[in-house]
């Protein structure tokens, strides 16, 4: 894998430690929402992300409904359902509550590397073996099929292939694991909404910019860094256009923030400590706010994971997202407590 970086277009936030609705992240003071609008450009609109440090099952339902916005219709919960052998991804016990006060049902997709989770029936293993069909309906969404959906005015992409089930939900919960990434630097609400929902085909397509749709040829076709993190926006934007943006919102849970994804088997232990739950109806808004809580931390165990967010450009898929209309890098901290 390269991790050729584009260092001429790399944005470094200079602003302090994030404060929560006037009260200082870990303890320190700083105005950090209007420290971050300063630091912003464009003339789009401010953002709430709503945020509490309690990692709970009642926090995740309170953040929910805080957004003021109920999902209506037949309602998908888009996890990562983690490879084997790892251990970060989100625990059901954790997440069990919301997915059923949303009658929702656990969606996936196939990878496109080898594992246990390429294979459909090893992917349903991997899913009880983790307990999420003890919780909740689940469904891979590409276990029979895939389907094209355009993109509009894309980076790379001229269409995004996704797992056909997707077409049988009215409305989407992205909720995430945000953390490192070998790849992409870090997953949070953008990734899981790209290449979560993509086929294997579909996610080699991002990869790849889309150069192939092979993913026996994934790892040899990779592209220039940038033009993957912009295809994964690409592929956001597809998704966002199929599903309409009022039917979409997100939450990221910044917990057990390796550097490695949950589709690492073996992932790196965490070396800072939980932050919290960050939720929006901007998927843009809410990884900026998420790279900014971890980047301007005083937890001196944040030096790895900023380091591989900016050595893979990382924050590039979000500055690429805003380019493409998703949503907004400005943001305003709504705290719950």
């Amino acid at each position: 894998m390269s991790e050729q970086t584009n260092l001429s277009r790399r944005t470094f936030l200079k602003a302090g430690a994030l404060a929560v609705g006037g009260v200082a992240l870990n303890g320190v003071p700083t105005d950090w929402n209007k420290a971050h609008a300063a630091s912003t450009t464009g003339t789009a609109e401010t953002a709430k992300v709503y945020f509490t440090s309690a990692i709970t099952p009642e926090s995740l339902i309170q953040l929910y409904e805080a957004l003021g916005h109920p999902l209506k219709g037949n309602v998908a919960v888009k996890i990562s359902t983690g490879e084997p052998g790892g251990h970060h991804f989100l625990q059901p016990a954790l997440i069990a509550p919301l997915v059923r006060k949303l009658n929702g049902t656990i969606v996936e997709c196939c990878t496109a590397y080898s594992g246990k989770r390429l294979n459909p029936k090893d992917h349903w293993q991997a899913i009880e073996d983790h307990g999420f069909k003890a919780i909740a309906p689940c469904d891979i969404m590409d276990e029979f099929d895939d389907m094209l959906i355009p993109v509009r005015n894309g980076f790379h992409l001229k269409e995004n292939i996704v797992g056909k089930h997707l077409e049988n939900y009215a409305s989407v919960l992205i909720l995430s694991h945000f953390k490192g990434h070998a790849m992409g630097g870090f997953g949070g609400a953008l990734k899981n909404m790209s290449i979560g929902i993509a086929s294997t085909r579909g996610k080699t397509n991002i990869h790849t910019a889309a150069v192939t749709t092979d993913h026996e040829k994934l790892f040899s076709t990779l592209p220039q860094q940038d033009h993957f993190l912009e295809s994964m926006a690409d592929a956001c934007k597809a998704v966002v256009d199929y599903k309409g943006k009022e039917n979409i919102l997100y939450i990221n849970v910044a917990n057990n923030l390796s550097i490695d994804c949950d589709c690492d088997s073996h992932p790196h232990a965490p070396e800072m400590a939980d932050i919290g739950l960050f939720a929006s109806a901007d998927p843009v808004a809410l990884d900026q706010a998420c790279y900014d809580a971890v980047v301007n931390s005083p937890d001196p165990g944040k030096a790895a994971l900023v380091q591989r967010m900016d050595s893979l450009h990382g924050i590039h898929t979000v500055e690429a997202a805003e380019a493409l209309g998703l949503g907004s890098r400005r943001y305003e901290i709504v705290s719950l407590g």
